[in-house]
């Protein structure tokens, strides 16, 4: 492990957090808010931290990064990204603490979407901007983006690649890795677009609409309104938004492959199928819940259960009902939905629909080779085999996810923190949604819980938008060692 090259890269991509400041800077400006001087200040700090971790270990150089240097640099970029990014929300006297202002910037860049602000509308739009900015930058990735815009981070690539990228096994489109990020960048970049040009024929004004598209793509949910989407009450901006967050939770590279002409390359995918067939089974079994209870007719029915069920599916917890006042079994549904997730490959969090689908296969596996023990029989997902170590990496991502959602609810009891609350608080932060049920709902927010707590869901964040492995092997004795 060569600490002086880790904090140099770390450095580097504090350097791009800083710069990124820059976009909402200028809508600060246009509206003259009082955002700018904690915007100016926020990007002084960090882009000088960076610089000094850049030049102080810059004679540090690695022909080859291994992959522990890579778990290094991801880690503790993504946490470095949480506090720098907090700055603004602290210096712009939105938050008094410090706590509040980190947890609300990780949430952000783990396209979580937890929120601990009270009354989202007081705060100026410049800071609105940058917090819906870190949804998006999250979303694919400050360093899957970092290596399609910086080439000289291209050594190693694969290390930083594989340790941020979400799945189980990380697609590789092009021969280079850096080719590989700004494909995916420029998927992303074009879904953006067009988002932010529909919900501009909408009624919503530009700067709605892009915070609003920044919180769909990421998967990550916030709003520039207190009331989130609801508070514009279209049929016309519920469609397009859960289209897209739709899209959001599909695996990227197959958007590159239909963008490409190979559109049927979805109904070959057996990833996606699963991923429609949820999808739609809950949106059904939601609507037939709620129609005639909550609402009168099928089509408003239909609306509002799809919209809830796409947005905790695809992990990204925008709302336009409180779902806590609808049936049992719709919750329920969306309890479930918590820890599925998106497809792997996506900017949804969750435990991705790739590794459940593996594991009912695995189990199905072992009911069958009870009935005829003799049998050979292996795990295939696509007409391919799955070999053995995939599959045993996934059942033991199963046990460390199941084990940290345990842990981390324990934790939250013990502080004083309702049972509900606590574990839909942690299924919430771990599995990067956001709203949850209790007292962290679609109608409430996580600024009452203790400060303690919100350290714990602010590591819960980190563990699930890096897939669990990345932040705790940092943990492991071994980890340091040579």
């Amino acid at each position: 492990m060569r600490f002086g090259y880790v904090l140099n890269v770390v450095g580097v991509l504090t350097i791009a957090v800083g710069l990124t400041m820059l976009f909402p800077l200028g809508f600060s400006l246009y509206y003259g808010d009082h955002g700018t001087y904690p915007l100016l200040a926020s990007m002084a700090v960090t882009l000088g931290a960076g610089a000094l971790l850049f030049l102080f270990f810059r004679r540090e150089s690695a022909q080859v990064m291994n992959h522990r240097e890579g778990m290094a640099i991801v880690a503790l970029g993504w946490f470095a990204a949480g506090v720098f990014g907090g700055l603004p929300f602290l210096f712009g006297g939105t938050f008094d603490l410090v706590t509040d202002a980190v947890f609300e910037s990780i949430s952000g860049f783990t396209t979580t979407g937890a929120s601990v602000l009270t009354d989202i509308e007081a705060v100026p739009r410049g800071l609105l901007m940058w917090r819906s900015l870190t949804h998006w930058l999250g979303g694919m990735g400050i360093i899957v983006l970092s290596l399609a815009i910086l080439p000289f981070l291209g050594v190693g690539g694969m290390q930083l690649y594989k340790a941020e990228v979400p799945g189980p096994t990380p697609d590789k489109l092009k021969p280079r890795i850096k080719d590989t990020a700004a494909v995916l960048w420029k998927v992303y970049l074009l879904l953006t677009v067009l988002q932010i040009i529909l919900l501009l024929f909408g009624g919503m004004d530009l700067f709605d609409s892009i915070c609003h598209t920044f919180g769909t793509m990421a998967t990550g949910g916030f709003s520039t309104k207190n009331t989130s989407v609801a508070h514009y009450h279209s049929a016309y901006i519920d469609w397009v938004i859960i289209v897209f967050m739709f899209l959001a939770g599909c695996n990227f590279a197959l958007h590159y492959q239909a963008l490409k002409g190979r559109l049927n390359v979805f109904w070959k995918d057996a990833e996606f199928k699963f991923y429609l067939i949820v999808t739609v089974a809950f949106t059904a079994m939601a609507t037939a819940s709620v129609m005639g209870v909550n609402y009168k007719g099928f089509w408003d029915s239909l609306r509002y259960s799809a919209f809830q069920v796409v947005s905790i599916g695809t992990t990204t917890g925008f709302a336009t009902a409180d779902y806590e006042l609808w049936p049992a079994l719709p919750q329920v549904l969306l309890l479930l939905l918590m820890f599925l997730g998106g497809s792997a490959g996506s900017t949804g969090g969750g435990m991705k629909c790739m590794r459940i689908l593996l594991l009912m296969k695995s189990a199905y596996n072992e009911l069958y080779l009870l009935i005829h023990p003799r049998a050979i029989k292996q795990i295939k997902l696509g007409g391919k085999s799955v070999p053995r170590e995939v599959m045993s990496g996934i059942w033991a991502f199963f046990m460390i996810y199941l084990g940290l959602f345990i842990l981390s609810s324990i934790l939250l009891a013990a502080m004083g923190v309702d049972l509900v609350t606590s574990f839909a608080a942690v299924a919430a932060c771990i599995g990067n949604i956001g709203p949850g049920i209790g007292t962290v709902g679609p109608a409430e927010n996580y600024a009452h819980l203790p400060l303690l707590a919100k350290w714990v869901l602010s590591l819960c964040m980190l563990l699930g938008r890096l897939e669990i492995y990345t932040v705790i092997v940092l943990f492991v004795p071994e980890f340091w060692r040579k």
